[in-house]
């Protein structure tokens, strides 16, 4: 079949025109796809800190992001010294107290609520690792009682006082009434530490001097954390103490000195095992019972 000559080249002209529309368009699009792709690279380059308010800015955010992430990934080599042996621990340097004690309980047996944290003093359970200080190869000390050591202590059988007891335990109040007027008649040590009523401080990390014993000698207690004893000083000897063989705590503020403390430590299962030490700083009273003590005080 063939078409009239006017008809052909009138479809031809229309196919011609057909298809340049078509080619320009393509073309229109194939520019359109260009820019877009141009703003998209420079949109991405101000992101990374680029030309611009807008770049620097989240450049910056970025970087902030990054080093939070990094901050918050890193983690520190330490020593853990519990009941005479030594952990070597690794953990995260912005993590608490807290979650340090729950790392550490499958570790040496103690649950977290029986556990005491000393790093240059007791350590609160909100405060990080680096807020304490706490650097690759220091040694952070921890003391506390397991469960089997605390129902020990509840199974022990209670002991009903009589009335002989009674007037006994009257004799020794009145006996240690005398026997403290007797020692604080003396005055206060011309060494004695500073103290300050209350506020409650840390253990210093030298010894607690400046003190007397009942015989009105002078006494000084060292803590020895990393071997969990007590050094208890005097001119004629040191005896060395097993923390855990310490029954107890007690003490009061001295009248008209309330700035000091009669601090007795008991060494026995009875009173009569108490040692007295007078002129303690009221400051570390608390800290020294908890040092001893743990939670249970």
């Amino acid at each position: 079949m063939s078409w009239p000559r006017s008809e052909a080249d009138s479809i031809r002209r229309s196919y011609v025109m057909d298809t340049e529309k078509v080619e320009a368009a393509l073309a229109a699009a194939a520019k359109l796809v260009d820019k877009e792709d141009k703003e998209t690279k420079n949109g991405d380059s101000n992101l990374r800190g680029g030309d611009g308010e807008g770049g620097g800015e989240g450049g910056a955010a970025s970087s902030g992001d990054r080093d939070a992430k990094e901050n918050e990934g890193e983690k520190v080599q330490f020593k853990v010294i519990f009941n005479k042996k030594k952990h070597d621990v690794t953990f995260q340097l912005d993590g608490d107290v807290a979650s340090l004690k729950s790392h550490l309980q499958p570790i040496i047996d103690i649950p977290p609520a029986m556990m005491k944290v000393m790093i240059k003093g007791m350590a609160k359970d909100e405060m990080t690792l680096r807020q304490l200080g706490v650097t690759t190869g220091s040694k952070v000390m921890v003391v506390g009682s397991s469960l089997n050591d605390v129902l020990a202590v509840s199974k022990q059988p209670i002991s009903v006082e009589t009335e002989d007891e009674s007037k006994q335990q009257h004799q020794q109040s009145s006996s240690r009434e005398k026997q403290h007027k007797k020692v604080l008649d003396k005055g206060k040590p011309d060494d004695a530490m500073t103290a300050v009523k209350g506020r409650k401080d840390p253990l210093p990390t030298s010894p607690l001097s400046g003190m007397l014993n009942k015989s009105g000698g002078k006494v000084r207690l060292t803590f020895k954390l990393e071997l969990d004893q007590l050094w208890i000083g005097t001119k004629e000897r040191t005896e060395k103490v097993a923390m855990t063989s310490i029954r107890n705590v007690v003490s009061e503020p001295i009248e008209g000195h309330e700035e000091y403390h009669i601090m007795a430590i008991q060494l026995g299962p009875t009173e009569a095992s108490r040692y007295w030490v007078y002129w303690v700083p009221a400051q570390y009273i608390d800290a020294i019972k908890d040092a001893i003590l743990g939670m249970w005080h």
